[in-house]
């Protein structure tokens, strides 16, 4: 177990602060959460040295890092470069997967999105009100029908508002790779940043089915190993797994950070103690921000306007545990108050 947490946090930055710009730190771990606009800051300041608020709002105007519907039909930031691979698997595998809708009606529900969102921005009004009614009712669904990205300022720091859509060839100038490409992205982009894991992992962190990933995994030819219980465990042949003994610094965690959701149950223990899922996992879908203590999830914090940094200890925390977390907390606040 020891090993397979330090695999997942060298990987996703969390041993120790990288050097790096933005749109590479997000291909090594793979894509970053963003349904909380500060989310996807916070994670790089905790995984990038010297980081600054302004780097990522940069690369999002500059589109060198888009913020789209992805994985799980949820929000996420991914870079310029592997957002048309990713797009390219997930949609049409998120599409067919629509209850009671013909293949035929969704493919001509996709052209008009995509024309539509080619011609000018959209908003997700503007979205639905073309397909929800085709759709069966199914209007959260119509976000799978075109490949299309949020136009800056959504994806920023302080932005709550309604976002502008556009096609993604009208903002990237680039068309969807082949399918097959695609899953191969999807597959070695996954088990660089989270593996070793199971299949099961890896079609629940990208919400779709064996057939969908099948090409992808036959091109990479993973690793296979088995761990404690038995399971098989993919992973590419050169990755990184360090020794269970290497430390781990105390590390804050934003809310949904994708460490926290990039395995199916039990797998999810490598980083966050099964006692604890409840309280950090909510059952309406809400993931709480963490603190890493250890590697493992030890604590939940919020920054308060007001009192500042509270931290909700989920286990009995030592002297030098706290001492940690403050320190590295009060570089926090700096950063969000910044």
């Amino acid at each position: 177990m020891r090993e397979l947490n330090r695999a997942l946090l060298e990987r996703q930055l969390l041993l120790s602060r990288r050097k790096l710009p933005v749109p590479r730190a997000i291909e090594r771990v793979c894509v970053l959460q963003a349904q909380f606009p500060q989310s996807p800051y916070i994670a790089l300041w905790s995984r990038l040295e010297g980081f600054r608020k302004e780097q990522l709002t940069k690369g999002l105007e500059q589109r060198r890092v888009v913020k789209s519907q992805l994985f799980r039909i949820t929000l996420h930031i991914s870079s310029a470069r592997d957002y048309p691979y990713f797009a390219a698997a997930w949609l049409p595998a998120a599409r067919e997967m629509t209850p009671g809708v013909a293949a035929a009606m969704l493919e001509q529900l996709s052209r008009e999105v995509t024309a539509a969102a080619t011609k000018g921005p959209i908003t997700h009004e503007q979205l639905e009100a073309i397909a929800s009614e085709r759709m069966r009712g199914f209007r959260w669904r119509a976000r799978t029908l075109a490949p299309l990205v949020h136009l800056p300022p959504s994806g920023t720091w302080s932005f709550y508002g309604r976002p502008q859509l556009l096609a993604m060839k009208r903002w990237l100038d680039v068309e969807l790779p082949s399918r097959e490409d695609g899953a191969e992205r999807v597959v070695r982009s996954y088990l660089a940043a989270f593996g070793p894991a199971t299949q099961n992992d890896l079609l629940r962190f990208a919400g779709v089915r064996v057939g969908d990933l099948r090409a992808g995994v036959e091109r990479v030819k993973p690793r296979t190993f088995r761990d404690e219980r038995g399971r098989v465990l993919l992973d590419l042949a050169r990755a990184p797994r360090p020794s269970g003994d290497e430390p781990a610094p105390v590390r804050f965690l934003p809310k949904w950070d994708s460490s926290l959701l990039a395995y199916a149950p039990p797998e999810r223990e490598r980083i966050l103690p099964e006692r604890f899922r409840s309280t950090v996992i909510r059952k309406n879908g809400d993931v709480l921000p963490t603190v890493l203590v250890d590697g493992f999830v030890a604590a939940t914090w919020n920054v308060d306007r007001k009192r500042g940094l509270e931290i909700a200890p989920l286990r009995r925390l030592t002297r030098a545990e706290r001492a940690e977390i403050d320190d590295e907390g009060e570089r926090l606040v700096e950063f969000v108050r910044s």
